[in-house]
């Protein structure tokens, strides 16, 4: 698959965004906030070891790979972040605490110490609000058509945190819209999968920024998925999830259309339905 680029301000970094899939013209955005990994060239290796980038902390692990392969199965688009989370966390918002962390699971990132208002608008400027700005493009196209529209936020989790053991295989996430999520868990668990509600993290208003921006704000129909990183941190695991979800998102999204009386050819009328 060839990946449309989009680049911040400045044009000498790598590009912010990879934009993968095709629009085959089924109602599915996908986004993924943590696919990447890039660190900018001013900022070195932020003083983090290449073993530690690699790690949970610096990305999602094996969610580039789901995603990309599910964005094939669904001819749907994929818009990704190219840049490690321990740059900027393209899931929270402008000024949140986590957004440009000092220390990340016990790993000290020196880079992102005594940072200038300067420095940390730059980052903004460059990487986190070009990403979602390009979100917004997809969604405001899509939406001008008239065209059914769901938001699905792609991630994964670390098997194991604060020597807790997580027991779930994929976790789904919702906060004041819980509709697609319910009915995704539910098709999930039927296969016989260990599956989350709220879990490993819970999306709120203020610890998510994605979602809540481009799903909530909107009243689109949305998912955030959550995936366990030992499950596809290998190319078999990243096929067989991105086929799982390939088959089961679009009978979620057909058991939406029947139950809240949504036709897939027409946008849902979110007003009064949120929960």
């Amino acid at each position: 698959m060839t990946g449309e680029v989009v680049t911040g301000t400045n044009a000498k970094e790598p590009p912010c965004v990879a934009v993968y899939g095709t629009d085959g013209g089924g109602p599915f955005v996908l986004v993924s906030d943590h696919a990447g990994r890039a660190v900018p060239s001013y900022l070195g290796d932020l003083g983090v070891s290449a073993e530690d980038r690699a790690r949970h902390i610096g990305w999602d692990i094996g969610i580039d790979g789901v995603g990309r392969a599910l964005a094939q199965k669904l001819q749907a688009v994929l818009i990704e972040q190219v840049y490690s989370r321990l740059v900027i966390d393209c899931n929270r918002a402008p000024g949140h605490p986590t957004s440009i962390v000092k220390i990340s699971d016990g790993t000290p990132v020196p880079a992102n110490h005594a940072l200038t208002a300067e420095q940390i608008a730059y980052r903004e400027d460059t990487i986190l609000h070009p990403y979602h700005a390009r979100i917004t493009q997809e969604l405001d196209a899509r939406l001008k058509a008239g065209r059914p529209t769901v938001v699905v936020a792609l991630h994964s989790f670390t098997p194991e945190m604060g020597g807790l053991k997580r027991p779930w295989q994929v976790g789904l996430l919702h906060n004041h819209d819980k509709r697609l999520a319910v009915l995704l868990m539910e098709l999930l668990r039927k296969e016989g999968l260990s599956v989350g509600d709220n879990e490993p993290y819970a999306l709120t208003d203020t610890s998510d920024y994605t979602v809540p921006t481009h799903g909530e704000k909107r009243q689109l129909p949305h998912v955030e998925i959550e995936i366990r990183q030992d499950l596809i941190d290998h190319p078999a695991g990243q096929e067989e999830w991105a086929a799982r979800l390939a088959r089961l998102l679009p009978q979620a999204w057909a058991l939406f259309c029947q139950t809240y009386g949504v036709t897939p050819g027409a946008q849902a009328d979110a007003e009064g339905a949120m929960a």
